[in-house]
């Protein structure tokens, strides 16, 4: 049974995308990355538990 809710769960998601693209402008690669490494960081540690932070790096990896 999963845990990981993969449905769409945001009011308006476009705007989730838009604000994730915008915090990415105007910075280079490395900091992009960097970005990126600290926002898994922040949600991983806001879902606090492991089950499913393992099932979405699961997901995250498939087809890569």
């Amino acid at each position: 049974m999963s845990n990981l809710t993969t449905d769409t769960n945001l009011a308006n998601p476009d705007t989730a995308y838009t604000a994730i693209i915008d915090a990415h402008r105007g910075l280079d690669d490395l900091q992009s990355q960097e970005l990126n490494a600290r926002l898994v960081l922040i949600l991983a540690n806001h879902i606090g538990n492991q089950a499913v932070l393992e099932e979405a790096l699961t997901l995250a990896r498939e087809g890569l």
